[in-house]
């Protein structure tokens, strides 16, 4: 856009998500590519002034988006983002008005979130080699992840001194900096226990300790992508045909305690989620499994016998 106005605010803005929001990197990365495509589509409208933009060219720069075929979700996060953009500038007096707080975010599409079948866990949790370093530290990964339902990010982010075998607990530090404490089972405990009693130190030989728990085969710690290579290394090594993520396990973890009758608060609580909402798309998995249980379980379900 003309003279760059409107970009002299994102340095502070981000600052501003950053240090009051706590905002993580990925969401920061996030708001920042959203409001280059705004300043994008100013350009090309002629507006150099923020001042200028009302509900009119806001309903032109959604037009843009719709046109470009963006699915509903990229098109209600970047409204969002350019919401908080400019609610901040409110904040800060460079503009009177929030012209995209008259805007209704459309309704996105919530998918139903895929999980592992009892079954596939098994396979998945027999294929590590426990003889090698490597083979201890996946096992702990998988073992750690389906306990506790922990993100990639708090996995590979877990301390040595975050562990706590004495109370089977472990503090995980999630979004925004927020932390929380999670209990784990004795499966996992075994895992670790192993691990840490014997690959660990041997993935440490020459290397200084970082202090993370999950290294990688270079005694450094391991990251996100690693855990992803390792999952998908996994995954061929079990024969299944399935698709995986780090996020899998998590959605199974959630699935499996409603399906056994957990508290939804209590899940909300375990996963770290802000809002029960982000909770709740469990439940559709969750009353699927009841569902199947009653048509074949109830002697008057069936209805191919009516």
């Amino acid at each position: 856009m003309k003279n760059m106005e409107g970009k002299a605010y994102v340095g502070p803005f981000v600052e501003y998500l950053q240090i009051e929001k706590n905002a993580s990197p990925y969401t920061v990365e996030h708001y920042s590519y959203d409001l280059q495509v705004f300043f994008d589509f100013l350009q090309k409208e002629n507006i150099s002034d923020l001042k200028e933009v009302d509900y009119q060219i806001v309903r032109i720069f959604l037009t843009t988006l719709y046109d470009q075929q963006l699915s509903r979700r990229s098109v209600s996060r970047k409204i969002s983002s350019i919401r908080s953009f400019y609610k901040y500038l409110q904040r800060e007096d460079v503009v009177s008005e929030n012209p995209f707080l008259a805007v209704t975010l459309p309704k996105t599409d919530q998918p139903v979130p895929g999980f592992f079948y009892k079954e596939e866990l098994e396979k998945l949790f027999e294929v590590s080699d426990s003889t090698t370093p490597l083979g201890q530290r996946n096992q702990a990964i998988l073992e750690v992840m389906y306990a506790t339902g922990i993100r990639v990010s708090e996995c590979v982010g877990l301390k040595m001194d975050d562990i706590d075998f004495f109370l089977g607990t472990m503090l995980v530090r999630g979004k925004g900096k927020k932390e929380r404490y999670l209990p784990f089972g004795k499966f996992a405990e075994d895992a670790l226990l192993t691990y840490i009693d014997n690959g660990r130190k041997k993935l440490l030989t020459n290397q200084t300790d970082s202090g993370n728990v999950f290294l990688n085969a270079r005694g450094r710690a391991l990251t996100t992508r690693g855990v992803r290579v390792i999952l998908d290394k996994l995954v061929k090594e079990a024969a299944l045909t399935v698709d995986i993520h780090p996020h899998k396990l998590r959605h199974t973890f959630a699935t499996h305690l409603l399906n056994e009758g957990a508290d939804l608060r209590v899940v909300q609580e375990l996963l770290g989620h802000e809002h029960l909402t982000s909770t709740q798309i469990y439940t559709h998995v969750s009353k699927d499994h009841l569902r199947n249980i009653y048509m074949n379980s109830h002697p008057r379900a069936n209805r191919q016998n009516n």
